[in-house]
């Protein structure tokens, strides 16, 4: 990827030793997008980033894990500022194009002391000189071919984001991140993102955390459309535990240091639904990766009266902690699903209702479908993924969401997440 840099260490802000401390740099000032979370309590690197994100350019993020330097007051604040500062100074930029991003335990001061140690670690030998910043695109120009061929529908190799997108993680158990060849008018450019996630997750607008940088030519405020839409059909569908985060921010750079260019509605049209693909699967990964999950689901609603019933019934099912349990239980419990879509607010009609868990139907105009039927929905869910679909059968709108179970090993690790 042209024009970025990602690095993450060990700066001993974790218990546990891992990688705690990460930087996502661009050789040059990047369009830049974010959303943030909608709770009324948030965290210092939020009020900061509301603020800075208003210029529509930013040359470096720098995050942190095991501490989210929330309710921190004053002092989160000027640490948010001066974690800005030293990277700023270490990169030799202006400290304005630089944002901060923290997630972990809530209320505890973050150790400045490791943060001074750690951000010349963090930012040594980032920058790419103009030398071998040319060597480097003669030798991707040379082998394009091999490229397209390799890493077509696969991650492509960025130095360094896999470091990264571990230094960011929390109670994860897995990276999530995606990274693409694309092209728009026979221009290539390159996308990648990076997520964590894996608690807390009922999110109003991203998630926990979330980075999306391209080398693509393209202005922030269609940046900013174009990750509002891509939200709300991805982290806006996912569903771990119905809470969400103090300290949620999706961000996204573009340096405009490939060939492509977005500039009409047709290339935006394009980037769009490159960026729906590269956020939905990094949402899907968040899911999967739920504390305790063990299965993938996605409910479809389908026959709904208007779009906000469509929403309202599918986000009701995939916040059930009965439908999740019964999904966790492997049991066909079809009752917990159409009373949940019931107590939504959506207009339904229980004669009408039509649920099938993958191609088995549970219930047809109301009528359940009897033992048998049931027994081959069992068999379906005990696949790692699964579709239950529910049509009202009222009106022609559609909605979904993707949740994951909800097991004893939830509780556990929610039980002892600050031990």
């Amino acid at each position: 990827m042209k024009g970025f840099k990602f690095k993450g260490i060990k700066a001993n802000i974790k218990k546990d030793g891992k990688k705690d401390l990460g930087i996502i740099f661009s050789t040059r000032p990047a369009s830049v997008a974010a959303l943030f979370t909608e709770n009324k309590v948030v965290a210092a690197p939020v009020i900061m980033g509301r603020e800075r994100i208003k210029s529509g350019i930013c040359q470096a993020i720098v995050v942190n894990s095991g501490n989210a330097n929330c309710f921190t007051g004053a002092q989160g604040i000027k640490d948010a500022q001066e974690t800005a500062r030293l990277a700023a100074n270490a990169l030799n930029i202006a400290e304005a194009l630089v944002m901060v991003a923290s997630t972990g335990v809530i209320g505890a001061p973050l150790p400045m002391d490791k943060f001074r140690n750690a951000i010349p670690e963090l930012t040594e030998d980032i920058q790419i000189k103009d030398n071998q910043g040319k060597d480097k695109q003669h030798k991707e120009k040379r082998g394009k071919d091999k490229l397209k061929k390799e890493t077509q529908g696969k991650n492509i190799e960025i130095e360094g984001l896999e470091d990264f997108a571990q230094s960011i993680l929390t109670t994860d158990l897995t990276m999530k991140l995606v990274s693409r060849k694309c092209s728009i008018r026979g221009e290539e450019f390159s996308i990648a993102g990076v997520a964590k996630g894996s608690g807390m997750i009922k999110p109003n607008m991203a998630t926990m955390l979330a980075f999306i940088c391209t080398d693509l030519d393209i202005s922030s405020a269609l940046l900013k459309s174009a990750l509002k839409t891509a939200c709300d059909l991805s982290f806006n569908r996912i569903s771990v535990d119905g809470d969400t985060s103090t300290n949620d921010m999706v961000l996204a750079m573009a340096n405009g240091m490939s060939n492509a260019v977005v500039e009409e509605s047709d290339d935006a049209l394009e980037f769009q639904k490159i960026l729906n693909d590269v956020m939905l699967d990094l949402s899907k990964m968040i899911v999967r990766d739920g504390e305790g999950a063990t299965k993938l689901v996605k409910i479809m609603i389908n026959g709904a009266a208007s779009a906000e019933d469509a929403y309202k019934a599918a986000e009701a099912v995939s916040h059930s902690n009965l439908v999740k349990t019964a999904i966790y239980g492997e049991d066909p419990n079809w009752g917990r699903i159409t009373a949940a879509a019931g107590r939504s607010g959506a207009m339904v009609d229980p004669e009408k209702m039509d649920l099938t868990f993958g191609d088995v139907a549970l219930v047809i105009q109301g009528v359940w479908q009897g033992v048998d039927a049931e027994k081959r929905a069992a068999v379906i869910m005990k696949n790692s993924e699964l579709d239950i679909f529910l049509n009202l059968n009222i009106g022609n709108f559609s909605d979904f969401y993707y949740f994951c179970d909800f097991s004893e090993n939830y509780v556990k690790i929610n039980a002892n997440y600050r031990s």
